[in-house]
C-alpha cells in the first residue's frame, strides 16, 4: 500500500520547547493577537464560534479568550502531543475547549461552522497550503473573520531558522505572495486590515541589537522584505461554502 506524503512538516525539538516558552507566549503570541485585534473591522457576532487552527500545545487559548470572548472555541491540530499538552493547558485555565486532531489540509467541521478563524505562523509548516486556504474558506461562515498572522520566506530562509526549526522550504511565500494567496481564494480586505511588523525577533541578522546600540536606524517599510505579515480578513456575506 503506497505511503501517504505528509501534508505538514513537524517541529525540532527545540521548536517544541520553544512553543512552550515565556518569549512565544509574551513576545509572539500576545503581540499578534493584539496586532490582528486592530486591524479588524466591522462587529463580530455575539454568540461566536472561535477556531484556533494549529493551536499547538495551547499557550494561545487564555489570549484568545480573553481578546474575543467566544462562546465556543476549537482547537484543532494534527499533531497529537501537542493536542494533549493543549488539553493540559485548557483544563490548567479552566476554559472549555474543544480539540480536533485535523490536518489544516482536511478539516473534520462542518462547513460554514466557525465565525473566526485565528491561524497563526501555522502556514509555514504546511505543504498543501492551497488546499488548508480553501478548508478555511468551506468551515467559515460568510461574513466570517481570519485573522492570519504569518512569517514570510524572508524570515523562514535565514541560518538560524534554518538550524533550529524545520519547514518545507519549497512553499514559503513572500508577505505579497501570502496576500495574492488569500484575495485567489475569495477572501477581502482592505489595506488597513494589513499590517507588517519588524519585530526584533524577525531579523534574525542581528535580531536588532545594532538599532537598540544606536549603530543603525531600522530599514522603512518599503525598503525591506518583510519578514511577517498580519491580516484582518472577511468571506464575503453573499460567499458561497
Amino acid at each position: 500500500m503506497p505511503s501517504v506524503a505528509p501534508t505538514y512538516v513537524e517541529e525540532t525539538r527545540f521548536g517544541f520547547w520553544f512553543l512552550q516558552s515565556h518569549v512565544w507566549q509574551h513576545h509572539v503570541l500576545r503581540v499578534a493577537i493584539n496586532d490582528l485585534q486592530r486591524l479588524i473591522n466591522g462587529p463580530l457576532p455575539e454568540e461566536r464560534v472561535l477556531l484556533d487552527a494549529g493551536c499547538g500545545q495551547g499557550r494561545s487559548f487564555a489570549l484568545l479568550a480573553e481578546a474575543f470572548q467566544p462562546t465556543r472555541m476549537i482547537g484543532l491540530d494534527a499533531d497529537q502531543h501537542s493536542l494533549d499538552c493543549s488539553r493540559a493547558q485548557a483544563t490548567r485555565l479552566g476554559l472549555d475547549i474543544e480539540l480536533v486532531a485535523s490536518d489544516c489540509a482536511n478539516i473534520e467541521l462542518p462547513d460554514a461552522s466557525v465565525d473566526v478563524l485565528f491561524c497563526h505562523q501555522t502556514f509555514h509548516h504546511l505543504v498543501e497550503q492551497e488546499k488548508a486556504l480553501a478548508e478555511f474558506w468551506r468551515i467559515l461562515k460568510p461574513g466570517g473573520l481570519l485573522l492570519f498572522a504569518e512569517s514570510t520566506k524572508y524570515y523562514i530562509d535565514t541560518w538560524v531558522i534554518r538550524w533550529l526549526f524545520r519547514h518545507p522550504m519549497h512553499v514559503q511565500k513572500s508577505a505579497e505572495q501570502y496576500l495574492a494567496m488569500l484575495r485567489d481564494q475569495g477572501f477581502q480586505f482592505d489595506e488597513k486590515n494589513v499590517s507588517y511588523p519588524y519585530l526584533w525577533w524577525s531579523r534574525s541578522e542581528d535580531f536588532g541589537l545594532l538599532e537598540r546600540w544606536g549603530l543603525a536606524k531600522p530599514k522603512p517599510f518599503g525598503q525591506r522584505n518583510e519578514t511577517l505579515v498580519n491580516v484582518a480578513a472577511r468571506k464575503p456575506l453573499e460567499a458561497a461554502c
